[in-house]
C-alpha cells in the first residue's frame, strides 16, 4: 500500500514540476491526475500544494545569485531594492482576492470540468496574443516598473479564481502585452512565483496541519524532491526555448487537454 501512494507522490511530483513554469496550469495539471489517481481530499489538496515548494526551490537554485544579491542588498538602493518592491507589488493581488476566496475556490473549481473550461480558455487566450503585435519597452527583470509588477500581479489574480488559468501562464502572455520581453516576462513570472506559492503551501499546511501525521512526512518528501529535480530541468529548458520560438504549441496543447478532458467527461456522464 505504502509503495503505491509513494509512486502516486512520485508522478504528483513529476507533473507539477513539469508544469509549473510553463503555461498549461500545474494546478489543472494536478487536479486531473489527482481525479485520476483518486488521489483526492483535503490533505491530499494540500500535499498538491505543498510539492510547488520542490519547484520554488528549483528557482531559488537556478537564480541564487540573484536571490542572494537581494537577500544582502535589499536595504539600498538599487537592482536588489527594486526586485523586493515589485515582488511585494506584484504580489498583494493574490494576497488580496486569494485569502478569503481559499475554501470556495477549492470546493467549487478543483475539479475536472472547470479545469477542462480553463484550459481550453486560456489556449484561445493565447493564441490571440500570439498574433498580436508587441512592442518590446522592457528588456530585463531589472527594468520593471512597480507599476508594471502591478499590473502582472491583477493578471495573476485570473489563475487564483480559476484553476486551469496557468499562473504562469497568466503572468508570462500578461507581460508580453504589457512589454516585457520574453525572458524578461518568464524570469519575472519565475521571481513573482516564490512569494505566492510560499504563501499558499504555509497556508494549505497550516489549515491541515492537524490532520498530518509521521506516516505522511515519506509522500510529502518524495513529491516535493521530484518536483525540485523536474523543475530544474524545464525552467533551463524553459528560458532557452523562449528566446528564439512562441508559445503557439503551448496553446494548441491546452486546447487538445481540455477539450479530450470535456470529452471524456461527457462520455462518462452518458454511462457509456
Amino acid at each position: 500500500m505504502d509503495a503505491i501512494v509513494w509512486l502516486k507522490a512520485a508522478l504528483l511530483g513529476l507533473v507539477e514540476g513539469a508544469t509549473e513554469f510553463i503555461p498549461v496550469s500545474s494546478t489543472g495539471h494536478l487536479i486531473l491526475v489527482q481525479d485520476w489517481l483518486n488521489f483526492t481530499g483535503h490533505k491530499e489538496n494540500a500535499f498538491a500544494v505543498f510539492i510547488q515548494l520542490g519547484a520554488i526551490l528549483a528557482v531559488l537554485w537556478m537564480y541564487r545569485a540573484k536571490f542572494i544579491d537581494l537577500a544582502l542588498h535589499f536595504w539600498k538602493p538599487g537592482r536588489a531594492r527594486t526586485l523586493l518592491v515589485n515582488l511585494v507589488i506584484g504580489t498583494i493581488p493574490a494576497v488580496v482576492v486569494g485569502l478569503p476566496t481559499d475554501d470556495w475556490i477549492e470546493a467549487h473549481f478543483f475539479k475536472p470540468l472547470p479545469v477542462a473550461i480553463a484550459l481550453v480558455a486560456g489556449g484561445i487566450a493565447i493564441l490571440l496574443i500570439e498574433r498580436g503585435k508587441h512592442r518590446v519597452k522592457v528588456t530585463s527583470v531589472d527594468d520593471i516598473t512597480w507599476k508594471l509588477a502591478l499590473y502582472v500581479g491583477l493578471i495573476q489574480v485570473l489563475a487564483i479564481l480559476f484553476p486551469g488559468v496557468s499562473r504562469s501562464g497568466a503572468t508570462i502572455m500578461g507581460g508580453l502585452v504589457l512589454g516585457l520581453s520574453r525572458v524578461a516576462a518568464t524570469e519575472f513570472s519565475f521571481f513573482l512565483a516564490v512569494p505566492a506559492m510560499l504563501g499558499a503551501s504555509a497556508l494549505k499546511l497550516w489549515g491541515v496541519r492537524h490532520e498530518l501525521g509521521a506516516a505522511d512526512l515519506p509522500v510529502f518528501g518524495i513529491g516535493f524532491v521530484v518536483s525540485f529535480i523536474a523543475a530544474l530541468v524545464v525552467i533551463r529548458a524553459l528560458v532557452k526555448f523562449v528566446s528564439r520560438r512562441s508559445f503557439v504549441p503551448f496553446a494548441w496543447y491546452r486546447i487538445g487537454l481540455g477539450a479530450l478532458v470535456a470529452s471524456s467527461l461527457l462520455w462518462r456522464a452518458s454511462g457509456r
